[in-house]
């Protein structure tokens, strides 16, 4: 009778160590919590402020971070590979270049058109800001890039069009 005890005891410990070797404990038994990373398909919420020139142009400090889906081109194509790999809370500057924001300046953006179609009561000057409407009904800001006697030549590139922006960007989240 003593033997069969003995060797209840014997599986019965056997059981227990088994089950110590399959069961992780404490810190072992949760997954380490990684900082999701800025990729493809992601939706990414910034803080960041552009200047151009060393003119702040735009920020988000004041109001709520930008908010977009990594991959799916609605930034310029050097913001978005500026902040892949980038995790919440990591802070970069870093520039782009013309050709990958809003482009080079584009020559045949320049179109001429007669001082009577402009606005009533609007005396044309040179670096003035005008909102044109597009056959969609958007508008769109334009330059005046010179005043001739009876025409004025607009500018329809992106006000950014040609230049080198300057980002410092905080990642708020990553989803």
């Amino acid at each position: 009778m003593r033997r069969m005890g003995l060797m209840s005891l014997v599986i019965f410990c056997g059981f227990i160590t088994v089950l110590a070797a399959t069961v992780p404990s404490g810190a072992a038994a949760k997954p380490a919590k990684t900082a999701a990373v800025v990729a493809d398909g992601r939706t990414v919420k910034v803080n960041y402020t552009l200047t151009v020139d060393g003119k702040v142009v735009d920020s988000s400090k004041a109001g709520q971070p930008l908010e977009f889906k990594e991959g799916a081109h609605q930034l310029i194509p050097g913001f978005e590979k500026a902040v892949m790999g980038m995790k919440a809370g990591q802070k970069k500057s870093f520039t782009v270049k013309p050709e990958d924001g809003y482009g080079p300046v584009n020559p045949k953006a320049f179109k001429e058109i007669p001082k009577k179609e402009l606005p009533a009561g609007i005396t044309p000057e040179a670096g003035m800001t005008l909102l044109a409407q597009t056959q969609n009904g958007q508008s769109l800001p334009v330059k005046i890039a010179k005043v001739k006697k009876d025409s004025v030549v607009i500018d329809f590139n992106h006000p950014l069009a040609g230049k080198t922006l300057n980002f410092e960007v905080e990642v708020v989240d990553v989803k």
